[in-house]
């Protein structure tokens, strides 16, 4: 089968299992999923859900945000993994944001990837999901399903982005975007997983990577 018939069926597939994609980290606005995007890295939506309450109770902008010390933004954060260093990331991109964009988030991924702890996948879910500018931001989920898939050869996300675009409309990048990790995390687990049962692996996934899954 073609990629690209493979992308279409995939699709149809992650439409009827998720016809309903809600952002998965909790947020009233543009700069508090900013902030909770950077926390999510090497840690759960759940445990990032559960620390940015108290934090967006003290600040929920970038003014209130620049003027809290680095440290009560660590007392707040500090079950997160790197804790230390996103508490001084959070307070200086609160910062350059009320020096350079009148503490708004701006709708470019130039901007956001020049702000401190801002990489391209974080840019990416924040231009998809507050701003609604197509993007196909990878996390490990999607990087690990598009090669289950044989949609990409997985060789980096820089490459896999590239080839998710290619294949699927660009209309459909920020809902897939979503479909992909919440099928990851339902059915798709990155080890111990049986691709032969799977819903989309067992008719995806060619013969050797099966058996390369099976040796892990």
């Amino acid at each position: 089968m073609k990629r690209s018939e493979k992308a279409e069926k995939i699709a149809v597939m992650l439409e009827e299992l998720y016809p309903e994609t809600p952002v998965p980290l909790d947020h009233e606005n543009a700069f508090q999923l900013l902030v909770a995007v950077l926390m999510s890295a090497q840690t759960t939506d759940l445990k990032v859900n559960e620390v940015t309450p108290a934090l967006f109770a003290k600040a929920p902008n970038a003014k209130a945000m620049a003027q809290l010390p680095v440290e009560v933004i660590l007392a707040d954060i500090r079950q997160v993994g790197l804790a230390p260093t996103k508490a001084k990331n959070i307070r200086r991109m609160s910062e350059m944001l009320m020096e350079t964009h009148a503490g708004e988030v701006p709708a470019s991924f130039e901007a956001l990837e020049a702000l401190p702890g801002v990489g391209h996948k974080t840019a990416g879910v924040v231009m998809a999901q507050s701003f609604g500018v197509p993007a196909f931001p990878i996390d490990t989920h999607i990087h690990r399903l598009a090669a289950r898939w044989g949609l990409s050869n997985g060789k980096n996300v820089d490459k896999t982005e590239k080839d998710l675009k290619a294949v699927f409309p660009k209309e459909l990048w920020n809902k897939l975007h979503l479909q992909i990790i919440f099928f990851g995390r339902e059915y798709c687990p990155a080890r111990g997983h049986d691709l032969t049962t799977c819903p989309i692996c067992s008719w995806t996934a060619t013969k050797k990577r099966i058996a390369e899954e099976m040796k892990r």
